[in-house]
């Protein structure tokens, strides 16, 4: 989860934040600030459980943990429906040159977006 970084260019439009060339799908800038702390903070207990889980090799824990990680990503807007309304589809995953951020991506520095950092 992200709304970018300094590290991470955020398309024009503030959809999608780039890491090794890739679009992710920014946080609803739509959510109260409460809303988003307390999903976020799902979202980092939920990360934690995965490790946990992947730490004691138990599948169930697992399942259940990505799937908390998934049901905190809809929730922020990362995942799921689009949080826009224009109709616009949705580029989140797609390499930002196949994409029509094709133009903007390959104008950012040589370095834009292509931290081995994961989102």
């Amino acid at each position: 989860m992200s709304n970018g970084s300094a590290r991470h260019p955020v398309t024009p439009d503030g959809r999608y934040f780039v890491v090794r060339g890739r679009l992710w799908r920014t946080t609803n800038p739509d959510l109260d600030a409460d809303a988003r702390t307390r999903l976020v903070k799902e979202l980092m207990d939920a990360r934690r459980a995965v490790k946990s889980a992947k730490a004691a090799t138990d599948a169930d824990a697992l399942a259940d943990a990505r799937a908390a990680v998934h049901s905190a990503k809809v929730a922020l807007g990362e995942r799921g429906a689009v949080w826009w309304d224009d109709g616009a589809p949705d580029f989140n995953r797609h390499l930002a040159r196949n994409t029509p951020y094709r133009d903007w991506f390959e104008a950012l520095p040589t370095d834009g977006g292509e931290s081995d950092i994961e989102p």
